[in-house]
């Protein structure tokens, strides 16, 4: 169960779905707002939940995913700080229809139903952004779609390192741990598939890795 310790107004302000409230409903949300620790490995919420509650995150990194009873899994989006899910609570009441796994050790706010319909009714701004998000998701989903079907494995690989990755000093770098075998989950491949490719990127000039770091070249672009 989430602690219903008192969350600052400060921590709320630095969350983008947040940061338009004014400070009265800021500080009404500080005290229903519930907040939770969550170790590596551990699910948060699984397919076939009940849908309950929107969930915040604070600190770490969790995965989104669809599995069979086989055990095989697709990663539908990977999840940081200052991201959230389960934004549907307001407008339905089906079951969830992904598991949400944790990657890093992580820390939660999670805000009820009650609560976060209330919330989106006394804010329009809010709402708005809520809308902005579903639909970026969806045009982020019919792209996933479009590259499974018309790129090949290079392409895909290509692709997600430039999703992945963030401007530092004008440059593409990946600054995060990859798992290559979430990687393949993301793309639709196999692990030693996407090893290979990795490989043969770096090898041909595309990537370079320094250290835990890696820097992407502007040719990475053409492979799409």
């Amino acid at each position: 169960m989430a602690t219903k310790a008192k969350v600052s107004k400060l921590l709320l302000r630095n969350v983008p779905l947040f940061s338009m409230l004014p400070e009265d409903q800021l500080a009404a949300l500080t005290t229903v707002l519930g907040r939770k620790s969550f170790a590596r490995g551990e699910t948060v919420i699984a397919a076939g939940d009940a849908t309950n509650s929107l969930y915040i995150v604070i600190s770490g990194r969790l995965k989104a995913i669809i599995g069979d009873k086989t055990g095989r899994e697709v990663i539908l989006t990977i999840l940081g700080p200052g991201e959230y899910f389960g934004e549907m609570v307001p407008i339905e009441d089906s079951t969830r229809s992904a598991s949400v796994i944790v990657l890093e050790s992580c820390e939660l706010l999670i805000l009820s139903k009650h609560d976060f319909r209330k919330c989106l009714s006394d804010n329009f701004e809010m709402a708005m952004t809520m809308l902005r998000c579903a639909v970026q998701r969806l045009r982020e989903a019919d792209r996933k779609i479009g590259r499974l079907a018309l790129m090949d494995v290079y392409g895909r690989v290509a692709a997600l390192l430039l999703d992945m990755s963030e401007t530092i000093d004008g440059r593409h770098v990946i600054t995060q741990k990859i798992v290559k075998t979430d990687m393949a989950s993301m793309i639709g491949a196999s692990r030693e598939m996407v090893t290979r490719v990795m490989k043969d990127l770096q090898a041909g000039g595309f990537i370079e890795v320094r250290g835990d770091s890696i820097y992407l070249r502007d040719n990475i672009a053409s492979i799409e």
